[in-house]
């Protein structure tokens, strides 16, 4: 249910980080690791379940709109897709037309 402005003591402006403002340019991370990044956290920091999951999904829409800025691993096996900023120094490879993507 919507709520009024005058029931909030303090506004704040939104605003998205920028990926270089979060990760470091030479390490790649995964979307929990890159999650509690963007709360200001330790990428190792235990949450709680519920918490992770919050962060997680608030997570996603960041990625999406970053996108141009990322790149992703990839993936082996179960492990998890590790992202992280794009830069000169390690070029984006063209995904190969045989990829199981």
């Amino acid at each position: 249910m919507p709520k009024p402005k005058d029931d909030f003591d303090t506004l704040y402006p939104y605003r998205l980080y920028e990926p270089t403002e979060v990760l470091d340019s030479e390490l790649m991370y995964t979307v929990p690791e890159i999650a509690r990044l963007l709360q200001g956290l330790d990428p190792d920091v235990e949450l709680d379940a519920d918490t992770e999951d919050r962060v997680v999904a608030w997570t996603i829409p960041w990625l999406m709109t970053h996108a141009d800025e990322l790149v992703i691993n990839d993936p082996v096996g179960d492990e998890p897709g590790y992202f992280g900023v794009a830069s000169e120094d390690r070029p984006v490879e063209e995904i190969p037309d045989d990829a199981d993507v």
